[in-house]
């Protein structure tokens, strides 16, 4: 009986502890990378000729409001990563619109992507590289008055 009840306590411990795979072994860039790996990405090119082109698509800046307040890409509309899931519906009701998803450096917008995919927005992208990129490229943004670059 004793053998029998070990195995039992082995097989449920097994069910519940991969080793090597405990959720708080992780770091924020694993995160990331999974995202990453299941979402699709465009390049701040592709989002500037889609604007320069005139296409509809939804520019969503996932940074906190203070962040958005300093700097943004013009006509981008701000729900922070924090408050997506709850406020996706309100902000974003047409879950067939072109979604191009971006913050600061690429770490927070790949995980709002993600979560907006899952959301049912299968049209959600993320922009590769961030406000930083876009920056980076010479695309204009737009500024708070008394920041500078």
């Amino acid at each position: 009986m004793q053998g029998k009840r070990m195995m039992l306590v082995a097989a449920v411990a097994g069910v519940f502890c991969v080793p090597g795979h405990a959720a708080a072994d992780k770091i924020p860039e694993q995160f990331v990378m999974e995202a990453k790996a299941v979402i699709t990405e465009v390049s701040v090119t592709d989002v500037k000729k889609m604007l320069d082109a005139g296409e509809k698509i939804i520019l969503l800046n996932v940074t906190e409001k203070d962040e958005f307040a300093a700097e943004h890409i013009a006509g981008s509309i701000n729900v922070t990563r924090g408050k997506l899931e709850f406020m996706a519906a309100s902000a974003l009701p047409d879950k067939g619109a072109r979604i191009v998803v971006y913050c600061g450096t690429d770490r927070r917008s790949p995980l709002a992507t993600r979560t907006l995919n899952e959301l049912g927005y299968r049209s959600a992208v993320n922009m590769t590289g961030g406000l930083d990129a876009w920056k980076a490229a010479g695309f204009p943004v737009e500024r708070k008055k008394g920041t500078s670059p």
